[in-house]
């Protein structure tokens, strides 16, 4: 069984936090493997990530699977990052969570057999929220009230009436692999959330990587504005 230590002592944590898991391919190609072997190696780090997240007390982590942009890589690494997102949402249901995956799934390229997981589901005893982000799209999630056949009456609230709705706000969102960029991830949920970027690329994930960054969002001054 997988175990993971985590310090203690954290004056301030995120309630919500954003993963970009950037940098398999480079990863792969550090290694001399084809490009698309770097997108299993990302599975085991994000295990580790959970646990550590369920020691701390963080109430809720998205994963940013793939996006509909993705979908216009090689058929090997379509494949491959694919399956990734699979076996990582089936490794969590064998946990503590109540998880859901939000991403276009009326798209040929949403992977059928995460179907069962695009309502929210409670596993063991749902100590933490997981979203998984696959085949997302922020022009798909921000579009979805005008394909979903809303009526649009005096007072309706557009952002409730999103795909990701049922997402709150992000606190804190990282970044490996050392790209200064969202690269659309929830773009409603991220307009007050802090960005940290890590150099390291995600397969070579440790745990010191994140508490840098819990560390660094402690000093953060967080007025959401006010």
């Amino acid at each position: 069984m997988l175990r993971v230590m985590s310090p203690k002592g954290f004056s301030r944590l995120p309630r919500h936090i954003g993963i970009i898991p950037d940098g398999n391919r480079r990863w792969a190609e550090q290694k001399g493997l084809p490009k698309e072997a770097g997108y299993a190696r990302g599975i085991e780090p994000g295990l580790r990530l959970y646990k550590i997240c369920l020691e701390l007390g963080i109430s809720e982590l998205t994963f940013y699977g793939f996006t509909q942009d993705n979908t216009k890589r090689p058929a090997a690494q379509k494949k491959a990052f694919q399956e990734a997102c699979i076996q990582a949402v089936t490794l969590l249901s064998k946990h503590d969570a109540q998880l859901r995956v939000i991403g276009n799934h009326t798209s040929p390229l949403f992977p059928r057999e995460l179907l069962p997981f695009t309502t929210r589901q409670t596993f063991g005893r749902g100590r933490i929220r997981v979203n998984f982000l696959v085949n997302y799209g922020w022009k798909w999630d921000l579009n979805y009230p005008l394909t979903a056949n809303h009526r649009f009456e005096p007072g309706l609230d557009l952002v409730s009436a999103i795909a990701s709705a049922d997402i709150p706000r992000v606190d804190l969102i990282i970044r490996w692999g050392g790209r200064r960029r969202l690269s659309g991830f929830l773009p409603v949920q991220s307009i007050y959330a802090d960005f940290f970027v890590l150099d390291e690329l995600w397969p070579d994930f440790e745990p010191e990587q994140f508490f840098t960054a819990l560390r660094w969002y402690e000093k953060q001054d967080i007025t959401l504005g006010g």
